[in-house]
């Protein structure tokens, strides 16, 4: 029995490394893919291009335009007194969003009255311009906080007391930083594609080139031939997991805050489950192009079901029901669990039972599916 294994690990692994441009593909490209998506997955909203059409002109005016100038999400691009060039400017997308101060602004807030604003933000990204939009009216709030302390400080001369202070603070994540939250996420990614198309060849290869009726004549049993085929990809699977951790915590700075050896045991069981669906593709594929297809068929939609981008909880139940059974799900939340917040076996083994489950469902099916015979 292990002689055959043993036999069957050699043979891949002389399959898969004899050609340069496989072991760049196995190891290097996740590095670079990592790097690149590292950078490209972002939701920070930053210097937004601004444009401000103040018709007033006044000292007052123009503080509010330099508390919006002076935070890290807006930049002012133009300073206008013509609303219809600022709404060209948003039209040709020079500028994402433009403030509108109207006449009279500085009177009316020397006055006690209401001084009346608009921002206009481009809602293309729905995303991006509720961002926006939740900054600016923090802008405005700070604004009109501070100039309601200096008005009562001139007419009573002294300062309001506040009955409510409000203390903000982030925990896990403390600066917010968007890349700590999906670069873990991007490590999972990356790892489900490379070990589904690695396993998703699997059997195909040896339909396609004919070494599969070789293998059939033999005294190996199902389970051995499953084993020998999974094995050597469940160990490049660790091998980028350990390339794509050390560049992800040493390169762009992401907390490891929980155990390592966790880590690897999560890894481990979902490592099983997409080896599992790995397999099954390769065992109901007649060519490598439609096993490239469907395990792309495979990725997608798991990719979005997973929380990666969208949360689950803003889903409608019944595609909430249906991420129950996607692997991604349960791995997203470890990883950032053991990343971001150092959390254990105490409060994690919900989605590590779910894994293992799904792990071993999938394995079996795979095995199930596969047969000894030439269909």
């Amino acid at each position: 029995m292990l002689a055959c294994v043993k036999h069957m690990l050699v043979k891949e692994f002389i399959q898969v490394f004899r050609d340069p441009r496989m072991r760049g593909l196995i190891f290097v490209a996740p590095v670079i893919q990592l790097l690149v998506l590292g950078y490209a997955v972002s939701t920070d909203v930053k210097d937004v291009p601004l444009a401000v059409v103040d018709r007033d002109g006044t000292p007052a005016s123009r503080a509010l335009a330099d508390r919006f100038d002076a935070t890290a999400t807006f930049e002012i691009a133009s300073v206008v007194r013509d609303g219809g060039r600022a709404s060209a400017a948003l039209d040709r997308e020079e500028v994402d969003a433009f403030l509108s101060i109207g006449p009279g602004f500085e009177d009316r807030l020397l006055s006690g009255r209401p001084a009346p604003l608009q921002l206009v933000v481009d809602g293309t990204d729905s995303m991006t311009a509720s961002v926006v939009l939740s900054h600016g009216a923090a802008v405005v709030e700070s604004f009109a906080s501070a100039r309601t302390a200096e008005r009562a400080m001139r007419l009573t001369g002294r300062k309001p007391e506040s009955g409510v202070e409000l203390e903000l603070r982030a925990w896990f994540n403390e600066n917010l930083e968007s890349r700590n939250f999906y670069i873990p996420g991007v490590f999972g990614l990356l790892v489900t594609l490379m070990t589904l198309l690695l396993t998703g060849m699997a059997v195909v290869r040896e339909k396609e080139i004919g070494t599969l009726e070789q293998i059939l004549v033999t005294p190996i049993r199902p389970w051995e031939f499953i084993l020998g085929k999974t094995l050597p990809f469940a160990l490049i699977g660790f091998a980028d997991v350990l390339i794509v951790l050390v560049v992800g915590t040493l390169w762009f700075g992401v907390p490891l805050r929980g155990s390592v050896p966790l880590l690897f045991l999560s890894m481990g069981l979902f490592v099983m489950t997409t080896l599992g669906v790995g397999l099954f593709i390769s065992t109901i594929s007649g060519t490598q192009q439609q096993a490239l297809m469907t395990t792309f068929f495979f990725f997608m939609p798991a990719m979005l079901l997973s929380g990666f981008a969208f949360p689950i909880e803003t889903m409608p139940e019944a595609v909430r029901a249906l991420t129950l059974l996607n692997p991604l799900r349960y791995l997203f939340v470890i990883l950032r669990g053991i990343f971001l917040k150092g959390t254990g076996v105490d409060v994690l083994w919900p989605q590590l039972l779910a894994l293992a489950v799904l792990g071993v469902a999938t394995l079996a099916l795979a095995s199930l599916r596969f047969k000894k015979t030439l269909k």
